[in-house]
């Protein structure tokens, strides 16, 4: 034997090194970064990651690898190798100190340690996904840490969907390094990480890392590595032979002197396991039918051997570096040389093995973690061929596969139960679940899975089997479940299959299910014509749930009630409504009700124009999004519904905080774009016409992909008028409202309608007449809100026609003053100022343009301000008001500080640290400290200590 079967020096690799040095680098300084390092079987992907994480100083390395089983991966298998690390090393407390509210039970899917997993649906997983985000950035705050994943070629669905969400969602502001390792040989068109990695790769922090084979010279000095300096003769065929490849360098050399080299790369690989005693070598094919990685105690049961003849058996095979030893598990030294053991497996054989593994499992049940145990299973008896065994435990795995959320995995559980059907005569008695329950669970799940088209075609097949006749309550089952695919997918017939299933549920004896079925309905309900139906339809849905003590379908369908009797002329009663429907929510610890109680009941203020309630409600919401493990999906919806209600408030910075902050989780494609719509709007009152062209353009890209609301649609139209206005493009303005007025539904929804209106009476000419019909056909507006948007119309209507309107005007000024809306109000003041101009009331003209002026130097509305200053100096009238005081207490103390810094400097003085004032105050940790460093500076402290004493000394926050 040579001195050496792998290589002690790391030969080459310079650039490669480099490249992941620079991406730590990028990390530590604040960057997110990911870098995908692809390269054939056996060209050393995994000696780099780990010569590279040996060198990265202080980071925490945290490895987890996807194993194959068969063709098909393990669910999460990476994911939970490294939180059985970090629950080994920190302890079940340890890790639960890491997430918000020490909430672990998200966690529980992937290791039981962690308690019971809380309910099923798509909002467990989605909070799976964020808890392990949450807990790796914050572990990443205490250290820089690196995420090694391997062999991402074998990765199932649900391990590709969890990494795809760490590598966009990560914030930036953690020193967190993903490497996530790859065949690229095994990469045929169809292989499912293809689209992954293409659509990855257009990710700004994402880095493409191809492995390539080592130069002649680097084989030379591998081999002298090898070797301990000993010569051979035929190192010229060494190197053609291995083209480069480290791997079958190291396998041909590791033959004795005199030995021919093997006819073929089976055979290369195999050599080493052929020179094992003849006893080594059959458990080495029997390991190889476990899969890349075995655990001992698995082994040992599968072997019928005890510690001391099993240890005695694998020596060689350790000695020989066929094996690794990794704690309690063993695994090949390479993949390849597994494959090409369990290749070069009879196929007897191969039933055999499988079949001793399958029993081995069934015959020790606490041998492996239960979900990895029933899948495993399932596994061997599929690859033993025996149909029975196969069907019966692809039914247990498939509901492994539910507790961790594993929905593909679970699918393809149900799918095979289904394809063994027929070839298992007693199929329902040993599931105890008939064909058509097997198929109603995989519609369910092909729908949690986004596989709509195959829940349709289930949903098909199941309705063909049963007699809606005899058996109503699984048609209806089944039609409900056809109805929410097809709504999801935006296939006509929706509304009909929940009609449908509403008549097949008698109304005697009360069900869920019939509560189900009519809050379903009620939901998708949307025209204006159905309205009544709507709200008659989630009375009886939410009575019913009541009587049966269902609070997850009585909070849903008091949210839909509630809603559809939103009137923003009675919003005391609203808000009485969606917190009795969040309190009923709570009972049953249900996210999902809860938060679309919060979304729901934050933009029905902001409606009404209660913008300080509809703000306090978003705050609080993100807040418990955060806790639930939401943060990037309900917590990104609520950033929008804060910003909105900042943005009339003219709290324009603080908005723009948390727009930036909502951006930085890297939320949703259509959150992200309605957060930039809202921060393209700032722009453009500010002048910034590039930067809201940018951010329009943005958004656009998103929202021409998808089917969106009118709350989307029509206030895009507003922002694209708006910004042709800016631009000077009036042909192209003019253009746009009438294919606008030509296209768009504007009766539907006034709350978006009239902002419209109003955009459309500022182009050159407008078309007046075909506005104000659609003005007329809006009638009489609800709520203070649309009532100025209304008054402002006729106003901007009579001053289009040349006939201003002071007192039209002032009316509209009142209105805004009335809702604290000071960029509104400005342009009323505008609109009135230029009324008394044409009136030659001059006195009123400069009262109002003072005012106005004001009003937009405390919001920063150039554009605005420079139409105030115009009219003021065309009509040689002098400006005399002021930007209003920022803050008080900071003004009489003489500190120059900004609002925004005064409430920075109060919870400074309070001990906050920057993190937690980003999360009171839902902004970034950077521009914490930003207005940190900013604070030092005015008040000429060197410290936060010194600056929260400065406070306390000037009695800033004494109230």
């Amino acid at each position: 034997m040579r001195a050496h079967t792998v290589s002690p020096l790391f030969v080459g690799r310079v650039d490669e090194l480099a490249v992941l040095g620079d991406a730590l680098a990028r990390a530590r300084s604040g960057a997110a970064s990911t870098v995908f390092v692809g390269g054939e079987a056996g060209v050393g992907k995994t000696r780099l990651v780990r010569e590279f994480t040996e060198r990265s100083d202080d980071a925490l390395v945290l490895v987890g690898g996807c194993l194959e089983l068969g063709t098909d991966g393990l669910p999460f298998a990476p994911f939970t190798a490294v939180l059985r690390k970090l629950a080994r090393d920190l302890g079940r407390d340890g890790v639960a100190a890491l997430l918000p509210g020490g909430a672990t039970r998200g966690l529980a899917r992937l290791l039981p340690e962690f308690g019971e997993p809380e309910r099923e649906g798509a909002e467990a997983r989605a909070r799976l996904f964020e808890q392990v985000l949450g807990l790796l950035e914050r572990l990443a705050e205490t250290r820089p840490t690196i995420l090694v994943i391997e062999d991402a070629h074998w990765a199932d669905r649900s391990t590709r969907d969890l990494l795809s969400f760490l590598v966009r969602y990560q914030r930036s502001d953690v020193p967190l390094l993903t490497l996530v390792t790859y065949r690229a040989d095994e990469l045929h068109r169809t292989h499912p990480l293809r689209p992954l990695l293409a659509e990855l790769s257009r990710v700004d922090w994402v880095t493409r890392l191809d492995l390539r084979r080592l130069s002649r010279r680097e084989v030379d000095q591998q081999a002298a590595s090898i070797l301990d300096g000993e010569p051979v003769a035929d190192l010229d065929l060494v190197y053609a032979r291995s083209e480069g490849n480290p791997l079958f360098v190291e396998a041909l050399l590791s033959g004795g002197e005199g030995e021919t080299l093997p006819d073929s790369l089976r055979d290369l690989l195999l050599a080493s396991v052929e020179r094992l005693p003849e006893e080594t070598q059959e458990l080495m094919r029997l390991a190889a039918a476990g899969g890349a990685r075995i655990e001992h105690a698995v082994l040992s049961a599968v072997a019928g051997a005890d510690d001391g003849e099993l240890s005695r058996l694998l020596r060689p095979a350790v000695a020989g570096n066929v094996l690794l030893v990794d704690g309690e598990t063993y695994a090949f030294r390479h993949a390849l040389i597994r494959e090409a053991v369990h290749d070069d497996l009879l196929p007897g054989e191969r039933t055999r093995l499988h079949t001793r593994f399958a029993e081995a499992l069934e015959g020790n049940p606490g041998i492996l973690p239960a979900p990895r145990s029933a899948i495993e299973l399932a596994h061997h008896w599929h690859a033993a061929h025996n149909p029975l065994w196969a069907l019966t435990s692809a039914w247990h795995a498939a509901a492994a596969a539910r507790k961790t959320a594993a929905y593909d995995e679970q699918l393809r559980m149900l799918t095979r139960v289904l394809e063994l059907w027929e070839a298992v005569p007693d199929a329902a008695e040993r599931i105890e679940a008939d064909h058509v329950d097997v198929l109603r669970q995989a519609i369910t799940v092909a729908h949690l899975a986004g596989e709509f088209e195959r829940g349709i075609s289930l949903a098909k097949a199941a309705l063909r089997e049963i007699d809606t006749a005899t058996d109503p309550i699984r048609a209806a089952r089944l039609l409900r479940q056809r109805g929410l695919v097809r709504y999801d997918l935006g296939r006509a017939g929706f509304l009909e299959d929940l009609r449908t299933a509403v008549t097949l549920v008698p109304a005697e004896p009360p069900t869920s299910l019939r509560a189900q079925v009519l809050e379903n309905l009620s939901r998708m309900l949307s025209h204006p014509g159905d309205w009544a139906e709507k709200e008659s339809l989630a009375e009886e849905a939410m009575r019913i749930a009541h009587e049966v003590g269902n609070a997850d379908i009585e909070a849903h369908a008091l949210v839909t009630l509630t809603w559809a009797r939103c009137r923003y002329s009675r919003m005391e009663e609203q808000v009485a409504e969606f917190a009795r429907a969040r309190k009923i929510a709570g009972r049953a610890s249900t996210y999902h009700a809860l938060m679309r109680a919060v979304i729901s009941e934050s933009d029905a203020l902001e409606g009404a124009g209660w913008h300080e309630r509809a703000a306090e409600v978003a705050r609080g919401g993100i807040a418990d999004a955060e806790a639930y493990g939401l943060a990037r999906t309900s917590g990104a919806f609520l950033a929008i519904n804060l910003v909105e209600p900042l943005v009339s408030l003219g709290r324009w910075d603080e908005a723009s905080e948390v727009v930036e902050r909502g951006l930085e989780v890297t939320p949703p494609a259509p959150y992200r774009a309605s957060l930039e719509a809202l921060a393209a709007d700032i722009a453009l009152a500010r002048g910034e016409f590039d930067r809201a062209d940018a951010l329009f353009r943005s958004s656009r890209a998103v929202f021409t992909r998808g089917t969106y609301r009118d709350q989307t649609i029509l206030p895009q139209l507003r922002r694209e008028i708006e910004l042709l206005v800016a631009r000077g493009s009036d042909d192209e303005a003019s253009a746009l409202v009438e294919r606008t007025l030509d296209e768009q539904d504007l009766e539907g929804t006034p709350r978006y309608v009239w902002p419209l209106l109003l955009t459309c009476l500022r182009v050159s000419a407008p078309p007046l007449a075909r506005l104000r019909a659609v003005a007329e056909r809006l009638g009489e507006a609800e709520g203070e809100l649309q009532r100025a948007h209304s008054l402002t119309f006729t106003a901007e209507a009579a001053q289009a026609e040349g006939v201003p309107d002071r007192k039209a005007w002032e009316a509209a000024v009142a209105a805004w003053a009335a809702l604290r809306q000071p960029y509104a109000e400005a342009r009323a003041l505008l609109g009135a100022a230029r009324a008394a101009v044409a009136a030659g009331e001059r006195d009123e003209a400069a009262a109002s343009l003072s005012r106005a002026a004001e009003l937009t130097a405390r919001v920063g509305a150039s554009p605005l301000a420079a139409e105030i200053g115009s009219l003021a100096r065309r009509a040689r009238i002098p400006l005399t008001g002021e930007p209003a005081p920022a803050e008080p207490a900071a003004e009489r103390a003489g500190l120059g500080l900004t609002a925004r810094e005064h409430e920075v400097l109060g919870l400074v003085a309070a001990g906050r640290s920057n993190r937690e004032i980003a999360g009171e105050l839902f902004i970034s940790a950077k521009t914490v400290s930003v207005h940190v460093s900013n604070i030092l500076a005015k008040l000429g402290a060197s410290s936060r200590g010194e600056a929260a004493a400065t406070a306390h000394r000037l009695r800033l926050f004494e109230r």
